[in-house]
């Protein structure tokens, strides 16, 4: 049997988690053609801490934005090792902001936030809705703001998908969205 390393199973759960959550569920309806065309770049960093983790967000911006979107159409920045507690990980999305503006890059490319943990302001931590943002593993999302753009051009209610994936998580509830988590490993 080969032997894996902790990459690979990080890499192999949350591959997964886009497959059966966000595609499964229908929570992204972008996301299908990518994952289809291997669009999606997987980088598991290995950052144990916040300035370690920036420097990789700062080096995944930049070949994200050199590279063709037939290419790499999106990139999740996966950092089990780093940002683990809810607050600091949101503490850290100002950073990551500050990050695009300091490259020139808001307006460009976008930066969406997953983790084990998330929570929505003014919600309760066990309200379903929260599931929309949790993922296996602390991550960052980058995707380019055209490719979001194209994805929503022929909707006349965007905000319809929150919505509609709240109201998904909430009809699954808390021990529907344990089941499916357990199941991924």
């Amino acid at each position: 049997m080969q032997n894996r390393t902790q990459s690979d199973l990080v890499l192999e759960r949350t591959r997964r988690w886009l497959e059966k959550v966000v595609i499964g569920l229908n929570l992204c309806p972008f996301a299908k053609t990518p994952w289809r065309e291997k669009r999606i770049r997987f980088q598991v960093c290995q950052a144990t801490d916040p300035q370690q983790l920036a420097e990789d967000l700062i080096e995944e911006l930049l070949t994200l934005q050199a590279s063709e979107p037939t290419e790499r159409e999106t990139t999740l920045l996966i950092h089990p090792d780093v940002l683990t507690d809810f607050l600091d990980y949101n503490d850290f999305l100002d950073l990551a902001d500050q990050a695009l503006e300091a490259l020139g890059l808001e307006g460009t490319i976008q930066i969406a936030s997953f983790h084990p943990d998330y929570q929505f302001a003014d919600s309760d931590p066990d309200d379903p809705a929260n599931c929309t943002n949790r993922s296996p593993y602390p991550m960052l999302h980058l995707l380019r703001e055209a490719s979001i753009a194209a994805a929503t051009e022929n909707l006349t209610d965007p905000d319809q998908i929150f919505e509609r994936n709240i109201q998904t998580l909430r009809r699954l509830g808390k021990d529907g969205w344990q089941a499916l988590m357990e199941q991924d490993g």
